[in-house]
């Protein structure tokens, strides 16, 4: 399958036909089939597509939802997502491409990072409500129609402004799409616990090591930016935090069974240096573990 470097906004211009009023920054348009075989996209820049997915599915790991007509899907620098047309359901999107370097120096570029959205994969979309889709389209009309004036001194940050905008509705949209799936988010949560009590029960531990964020991510077929923000919003701790908090349960436990050493209580927990795991020992009790069984 090919791969398409899109390193620039003029290559993804080119490519798809789109007149390039900045070199940094575009709004597209589309509502024209897509004539390119099967590919694969490597990004250069940020992208964010408003879509009419009234006649396609969207998948959260391997459940599909219908939530709305619209929707939203954003990608980041270095990412890689495949796209396959199909037959008879002819895309119709509008589209904001903005590069880092447009970014840089300004107070969008030393904040996008805690746009936790960009790392969720492609079918981790945003759903819209209609009074959403409006406020997205209106904000990205904005742009458009500064992109087509004459640039001035105050550009940038004109379009800084109302891209930072558009992200924090973003932010807040996927808030409340995090509280509606509020029961799915449940169950991903009781797979969450499920998978860490086998991890730990089941002698992998001592197979592959401590086990982390993105192995449980994998395993729900969901990103892990996505399953990071989702256990937060349910535990109010971080994923890395609650996996932390098992982890200790689990040594506990361990460290209770008279005939087991420090040593193979570390290493039954996957740690391959016995001072590593007396050092997150301490970290979250304030006592070693030999402190801690006297």
């Amino acid at each position: 399958m090919e791969v398409v470097q899109l390193d620039s906004i003029h290559t993804y211009c080119r490519l798809f036909g789109f007149e390039m009023r900045h070199p940094l920054v575009a709004v597209v348009n589309c509502e024209e089939p897509d004539k390119l075989k099967p590919y694969m996209m490597h990004w250069g820049f940020y992208a964010l597509f408003l879509k009419d997915m009234a006649s396609c599915t969207i998948t959260y790991g391997k459940t599909s939802y219908d939530h709305g007509d619209k929707s939203i899907i954003a990608f980041a620098p270095g990412q890689i997502c495949e796209f396959e047309a199909i037959p008879g359901k002819d895309p119709k999107f509008k589209g904001l491409l903005f590069h880092p370097d447009f970014i840089h120096g300004t107070a969008l570029g030393r904040e996008i990072s805690r746009y936790n959205f960009f790392s969720y994969s492609s079918n981790e979309a945003l759903h819209l409500s209609p009074s959403e889709f409006s406020v997205v389209s209106h904000l990205i009309e904005i742009m458009e129609i500064e992109l087509e004036n004459a640039g001035d001194a105050h550009t940038q940050s004109v379009l800084c402004d109302n891209i930072k905008l558009l992200l924090d509705y973003c932010v807040r949209f996927y808030d409340r799409q995090f509280t509606e799936r509020s029961l799915l988010n449940h169950d991903v949560l009781l797979r969450f616990e499920n998978l860490i009590a086998d991890y730990l029960n089941s002698g992998k531990a001592k197979q592959h090591g401590v086990p982390t964020v993105n192995y449980f991510a994998d395993q729900i077929c969901l990103s892990p930016g996505y399953f990071g923000d989702l256990v937060r919003r349910e535990t109010g701790v971080s994923a890395k935090e609650y996996l932390g908090s098992r982890i200790l349960e689990k040594a506990k436990e361990l460290l209770l069974v008279p005939d087991m050493s420090v040593s193979q209580v570390a290493e039954a927990l996957g740690y391959e240096y016995p001072q590593h795991f007396v050092r997150f020992f301490k970290k979250q009790t304030g006592m070693t573990p030999t402190d801690f069984r006297k």
